[in-house]
């Protein structure tokens, strides 16, 4: 691939993961071109509690997605023998393998006609009217250049492009880390699990007739098998198991902050707009409706207006699951919050059916 421009777009997306392959979808479905920017092959794993609200099942639905995977009913907190449950009202949400979303979402933007480029972003710089993006091959090669009238980055996590912009706020508090692995065994329940441990919480969620993963979310730097230990129960279930089909993935630290998610023709969406915790377990329904915010604002040619939409989208995600986060740091309380919740069964269903309300 040569070092001269590709043809102009009106949208560069930077990372193609699930949340941009939906940006670049949304982009095409609304009439306008996109080209995808992503040097990784091949559907991408990582770290992922792979349950969809019912409202990202909405959101994929309207794109025209459809992943295959297991009906979710609701959410099912444990604290040994102590169980608190409640349904989602807007219909299933939908347990699916990260790599079976992105496969599903890959399909959609090919048939799209969206060019998807293996490569990476190396250099973006930005005038009145639009964006320009150096971008490097495998190999550290040069690539072409791409020009489009914006951008929107998606990028992950730790964003290159949130840094490269000046928009990285330091984290404050405890840093939490995630680590993921299924286990072979068909699910014994249609709820996402969420046991609540002494330093973790284990999310278990079905995601195939056979197969059940399992996301460790802790303040501790140590191993999967030595968090699953404080869950002896669970831990019990799932050494019946095989061994374990895919090995453990962890992601971290989870909280990201950003000063701004617009910077000129830039817009930032998904992880790489800033991230609380996976702890109520929204990552995915977030970040597609972040992307109808940041897709509006473009089709508007208002690029200043996601960051109201971003707000907008996100404001409950920040309060339910900042609030938790913060509530549930002494050991005290986090051994209260199942007793919580049984004895509050209204509230608790009240926060089950903001977690998975479809928009």
């Amino acid at each position: 691939m040569s070092s001269e421009g590709t043809e102009p777009v009106d949208v560069v997306v930077v990372g193609g993961g699930p949340v941009g392959l939906a940006a670049a979808l949304a982009v095409a479905r609304s009439g306008r071109s996109a080209v995808v920017l992503e040097p990784r092959d091949g559907p991408i794993d990582k770290a992922c509690g792979e349950g969809l609200m019912p409202g990202a099942v909405a959101a994929l639905a309207r794109l025209g997605v459809d992943p295959q995977g297991v009906p979710l009913t609701g959410i099912r907190y444990l604290a040994g023998d102590r169980v608190a449950q409640a349904d989602f009202r807007d219909g299933p949400g939908r347990g699916v393998r990260r790599t079976t979303l992105h496969s599903a979402l890959r399909t959609a933007v090919d048939a799209a006609g969206v060019p998807v480029l293996p490569l990476a972003a190396d250099d973006l710089t930005q005038s009145g009217d639009g964006v320009r993006v150096a971008t490097r091959e495998p190999g550290h090669r040069p690539g072409p250049v791409v020009t489009a009238r914006y951008a929107i980055a998606a990028d992950g996590l730790h964003s290159p492009t949130r840094r490269a912009l000046g928009l990285d706020v330091p984290a404050t508090g405890a840093a939490r880390f995630g680590l993921r692995r299924h286990h072979l065994l068909a699910p014994w329940s249609d709820h996402v699990e969420v046991h609540w441990g002494p330093d973790a919480e284990a999310y278990v969620t079905p995601v195939a007739p056979d197969l059940v993963g399992v996301a460790l979310l802790t303040r501790s730097r140590v191993g999967y098998d030595t968090l699953l230990s404080g869950f002896p129960a669970l831990r019990a279930r799932l050494d019946a198991a095989d061994r374990p089909p895919t090995d453990v993935r962890g992601a971290g630290p989870l909280r990201q902050r950003a000063r701004r998610r617009v910077q000129g023709r830039v817009l930032l969406v998904g992880d790489a707009s800033g991230y609380v915790d996976a702890l109520t377990g929204e990552g995915v329904a977030l970040g597609l409706a972040q992307v109808a915010e940041a897709v509006a604002a473009v089709e508007a040619g208002r690029p200043q207006d996601y960051e109201r939409g971003w707000r907008r989208a996100s404001w409950r995600y920040t309060v339910l699951t900042g609030g938790l986060v913060r509530a549930t740091r002494p050991a005290w309380a986090r051994r209260a919050v199942v007793p919580a919740a049984r004895a509050v069964p209204r509230v608790f269903a009240g926060a089950v059916h903001e977690l998975g309300r479809v928009r």
